[in-house]
């Protein structure tokens, strides 16, 4: 359904207000107009392009300190963290993620995003994967962006482990699951 300009811009407003990480063109696609036209749109309402405004979110959330791994060492963008509580980032797969033939991702990559984002929700010096259990729940394709959650689940203080559930969707659709049990050598909790 084709809408007047000044109803698309409202809608454009609230979508990219609820899901900052929206891309020009599934907004294209949502609204049934071309990506240049999302553009103009954006430009006209001052809504900045994706990477500002992935790069907003992340500076107003990331008050905390990762600790237990460098943050150039995480797969994957974190762009949101509460230490042994919750952290989100994201993948976009790009053509080194995927193979050739088929443009899927490669399953190591989006596990490498989820173990990451578990080893840097523990609040500790040194935080180790001690288990996983995972499950793919649907290929990932070239071009496509995968938003990783992550949620500690239990903190077991005296056996020095913590589980943390990590849910990878691409535009609200679970891709990945998985449980990781996590080895801690005793920081805060």
């Amino acid at each position: 359904m084709r809408r007047n300009k000044k109803d698309r811009q409202q809608l454009l407003a609230a979508t990219i207000k609820e899901n900052p990480f929206i891309t020009d063109e599934d907004l294209a696609e949502k609204f049934s107009v071309s990506v240049q036209t999302i553009r103009l749109d954006r430009l006209e309402l001052a809504i900045p392009e994706l990477r500002e405004r992935i790069k907003h979110v992340a500076e107003k959330n990331f008050d905390e300190e990762v600790r237990a791994l460098p943050i150039d060492e995480i797969i994957g963008e974190i762009i949101d963290i509460e230490l042994d509580k919750t952290a989100i980032s994201i993948l976009d797969i790009k053509a080194e993620h995927v193979f050739k033939r088929n443009q899927i991702a490669r399953g190591h990559h989006l596990f490498a995003q989820a173990n990451s984002l578990a080893v840097a929700l523990m609040n500790d010096e040194l935080a180790l994967t001690a288990k996983a259990n995972i499950q793919f729940t649907r290929s990932v394709k070239e071009n496509e962006r995968v938003i990783a959650k992550a949620k500690v689940v239990k903190i077991d203080a005296e056996k020095g482990r913590t589980i943390v559930e990590v849910t990878s969707f691409v535009n609200n659709e679970l891709v990945f699951k998985g449980e990781f049990i996590m080895y801690r050598s005793g920081g805060k909790h």
